[in-house]
C-alpha cells in the first residue's frame, strides 16, 4: 500500500440504522466493503474546487447498539411493519438487520488540497463533512451531535502527514489518543493462516472453511492440572474444562468478492441494476479480523484498509497491512 499523503478525520459519525448483516454468514458490525463502498461515493460527490483523492479507510467503532430483542438466548432482529400499500393491503414484513453505531471514520487521501495551510485544510475538511452529512453510510443515516455535546468532538480534520518517519510517527501518536476510547478494526489473515497449518497437521483434510470456523466459535476442551507440591503422591491425574484463548479479539469478517461467473457484456443479464456497466456472478471472501484499542496501532497503514482487485482471477477483495506484535 502506498503511505498516504494526508488523512483526512471524520469524527464521532453517529450513523443510525445501519445495516447489522455484513454477509450471509457473519452479522454485527458493517461490513468494510460498505465503508469502501461509501469513501468512493464520497469522492464522486466532491466538487471540481476540492483536489482530493481517496485511497484507503479506516474505521474506529466507538459504540454499537444492535437493534435486537433483549429477552431470552436467543436474539432477533427487531423488525418494522411498512404501511398499508394502495389497495389496502397488509404490507409484507422485510426482514433486515440494523445497528445505531458511533464511528470514527480515517481516510487516507493525497492531492493539491493537502499542501495547503491549516485555514484551507480545515475549510476542506468541514465542506467534505457537509457532504457527509447528507449521505447514507453502510445502508444507514448520518445524523447530527447530539444536544449539549461539544462542537470540537465531530469537527473533521485534514491532517498533512509529515515526510520525517519520527515526525510522523509523533503526529500519528497524538491522533490515535484522541480515538480512545474505542476499538479499530484490522486484519489477521496471518491467524486464519496459522490455524489451517495447525488442523492439517493432525488432518490433512482439514480446509481454510474448517480454520475459519474454529477462529470463529468458542471452542471448549480439557485440560490436565499439574499436581501442586502437596499433592505430589496423588496417583490420579486432574482434569479441567477451559475456554480456548485467542490472541485477542478475533472476529469473522468479510472482506471481498469471489467470482462465480464469466464477466457479461452490459445489459446482457436480465433485470441487473445497472445496464451501462458490466456484470458478474460473485460470493463474498471470508476472514478473520481483530478489533483492538487505537494506542498499539504503530502507523497509519497498520488502520486503514484499501481495494486490491484481481481481474483475471476474478477477485474483488480488500487489504489492509497491519502487522502483529511477535508476542501476539
Amino acid at each position: 500500500m502506498r503511505k498516504p499523503q494526508a488523512l483526512l478525520i471524520l469524527p464521532r459519525l453517529r450513523i443510525q440504522n445501519a445495516n447489522a448483516i455484513s454477509s450471509s454468514m457473519t452479522w454485527g458490525f458493517p461490513a468494510m466493503s460498505a465503508f469502501v463502498g461509501a469513501m468512493h461515493a464520497l469522492e464522486r460527490k466532491l466538487p471540481d474546487s476540492v483536489d482530493l483523492l481517496f485511497n484507503s479507510v479506516g474505521v474506529i467503532c466507538h459504540g454499537l447498539d444492535a437493534q435486537v430483542t433483549t429477552g431470552g438466548f436467543t436474539k432477533s432482529f427487531l423488525l418494522t411493519r411498512n404501511p398499508v400499500g394502495k389497495d389496502g393491503n397488509t404490507a409484507p414484513i422485510i426482514e433486515e438487520g440494523r445497528a445505531h453505531i458511533e464511528v470514527t471514520l480515517v481516510l487516507g487521501v493525497e492531492g493539491k488540497a493537502c499542501d495547503g495551510d491549516w485555514h484551507s485544510r480545515d475549510a476542506v475538511a468541514s465542506e467534505v463533512a457537509h457532504i457527509v452529512a447528507g449521505m447514507r453510510i453502510a445502508g444507514g443515516s448520518v445524523m447530527p451531535a447530539l444536544p449539549g455535546q461539544r462542537a470540537s468532538r465531530q469537527r473533521p480534520k485534514l491532517i498533512s502527514l509529515a515526510d520525517d518517519a519520527s515526525e510522523r510517527e509523533e503526529q500519528f501518536k497524538r491522533l490515535r489518543r484522541s480515538w480512545l476510547p474505542g476499538f479499530a478494526l484490522v486484519s489477521r489473515d496471518d491467524l486464519l493462516a496459522q490455524r489451517v497449518a495447525e488442523l492439517q497437521a493432525s488432518n490433512p483434510d482439514a480446509t481454510e472453511l474448517d480454520a475459519w470456523l474454529d477462529c470463529s466459535r468458542l471452542n471448549i476442551h480439557c485440560v490436565e492440572q499439574q499436581p501442586e507440591k502437596s499433592d505430589v503422591a496423588q496417583t490420579d491425574p486432574a482434569f479441567s474444562w477451559q475456554v480456548r484463548k485467542l490472541p485477542g479479539w478475533i472476529v469473522p469478517i468479510p472482506i471481498g468478492y469471489g467470482a462465480l461467473s464469466e464477466c457479461y457484456k452490459p445489459g446482457a443479464v436480465l433485470n441487473a441494476r445497472d445496464t451501462t456497466t458490466p456484470f458478474r456472478f460473485v460470493e463474498s471472501l471470508y476472514s478473520l479480523g481483530q478489533w483492538i484499542s487505537p494506542h498499539r496501532l504503530g502507523s497509519p497503514t497498520d488502520l486503514l484498509w484499501y481495494p486490491s482487485n484481481d481481474l483475471e482471477a476474478g477477485l474483488y477483495r480488500l487489504h489492509n497491512d497491519y502487522q502483529s506484535p511477535v508476542n501476539g
